[in-house]
């Protein structure tokens, strides 16, 4: 079995208005050393070991997990070992 962990953020020049209010949000607490905040997914999948794993997972990042038009992610893939 594999853990496929998975990394969504805005890509750059993406305007981010939840992040922009999570900043306000902080400013307002006295957090005032945060300069930017990116508010982005972050996806866990079980899965199976196939010959094309990376692949099907580039695969499901685009067609599904991520909007690639907005968005840039990646992923890492570990196996898990049974205890």
């Amino acid at each position: 079995m594999y853990k496929v962990k998975v990394y969504v953020t805005l890509k750059a020049g993406v305007l981010d208005p939840q992040g922009k209010a999570v900043k306000g949000a902080l400013h307002s607490m006295d957090y005032k050393e945060v300069q930017d905040v990116t508010i982005g997914k972050y996806m866990e999948l079980m899965m199976e070991k196939t010959e094309n794993m990376e692949e099907k997972v580039e695969e499901m990042c685009h067609r599904l997990l991520a909007n690639p038009v907005i968005e840039d992610y990646r992923y890492e893939i570990e196996e898990v070992v049974p205890q």
